[in-house]
């Protein structure tokens, strides 16, 4: 089994899969903005902005961002922890809830669909493959091969003449 040419053609297959409408908008719910409406959503608890961070493996900056945007659109809102004033709570307004709902039926929707495409027991299978591969992705996940990812060390500086 030459697993490497298995490798080559489902990478091939996923760069052709996910540029596609329902794809792309099921990868899109998985980033940025929508990956915040759907996490306040599922947890429907007030949410400090860490937790966020940590749920997404971005920095604190990048989900401000997508906060400020979010909160600009009415979508959600943040206020003070009153039991620590120090911590900033993320909750959804009821116009985010409303469109983190519709999102999440607009997916199920397209992926019905897909799964209707390829047959029950295709649909099952892929299910159970695609189950395997969450339980044994932390594990494939560690260091690239390469090493850790660094910036390489700025050029020296050279004082004014």
């Amino acid at each position: 089994m030459d697993f490497r040419e298995l490798a080559r053609r489902f990478v091939n297959n996923g760069y052709s899969t996910f540029r596609h409408g329902p794809q792309k908008e099921i990868d899109a719910s998985m980033r940025g903005e929508s990956f915040v409406l759907f996490y306040l959503w599922q947890h429907a608890a007030s949410i400090p902005p860490s937790d966020l961070s940590a749920a997404m493996n971005v920095s604190t900056a990048r989900v401000a961002t997508a906060l400020n945007s979010l909160e600009n659109k009415g979508l959600v809102t943040r206020r003070i922890n009153t039991d620590d004033r120090r911590m900033i709570l993320v909750d959804l307004t009821e116009q985010g809830r409303c469109l983190a709902e519709q999102r999440h039926a607009d997916i199920l929707d397209h992926t019905t669909r897909m799964f209707e495409q390829l047959g029950e027991h295709d649909a099952v299978e892929f299910v159970r493959i695609w189950e395997r591969l969450a339980q044994i992705m932390p594990d494939v996940a560690g260091t690239p091969p390469c090493g850790p990812r660094t910036r390489p060390a700025p050029p020296p500086t050279r004082g004014r003449p």
